[in-house]
């Protein structure tokens, strides 16, 4: 069976850059995947569906450097636990946060309000089969 959707899940850590070295990306999309299928029912197998992916970043303080080079690494370590393909992702919605903008989100799910609470740096990822301009996650 594939996950129900929406499903989502938070990584703690701060996202590895596609610029970094090869073993820092690696530990991290292990890291991804490990926390993906930790979050998975049990059986469920890779989505083969058009997805949106919302990807926010909520750190300790305000995250530097470029965000699209964090995102790479991330798409590519869901695919097999969660997707067959990063090309079934239509709409990709990718935010970062410092701690004080993060009281700033309408309608967090029970997953995000947990990613808000952490104290340490924490990914919180969420895949839906509706695309939406209008949700927030």
């Amino acid at each position: 069976m594939a996950p129900e959707l929406p499903f989502e899940f938070n990584v703690p850590g701060i996202p590895v850059s596609f610029q970094g070295s090869a073993s820092s990306k690696e530990a991290w999309k292990k890291k991804i995947r490990e926390a993906a299928r930790a979050s998975l029912p049990e059986g469920a197998w890779a989505l083969d569906t058009r997805l949106e992916v919302t990807i926010f970043f909520l750190a300790g303080e305000m995250m530097t450097g470029d965000l699209d080079n964090r995102i790479k690494p991330i798409l590519d370590a869901l695919t097999g636990p969660i997707y067959l393909d990063d090309q079934l992702v239509d709409r990709l919605v990718v935010q970062r946060f410092a701690p004080s903008q993060a009281g700033q989100i309408v309608n967090p799910s029970l997953t995000l309000i947990s990613a808000i609470a952490s104290a340490a740096p924490i990914v919180c990822i969420r895949f839906d089969d509706e695309p939406s301009r209008e949700r927030a996650i």
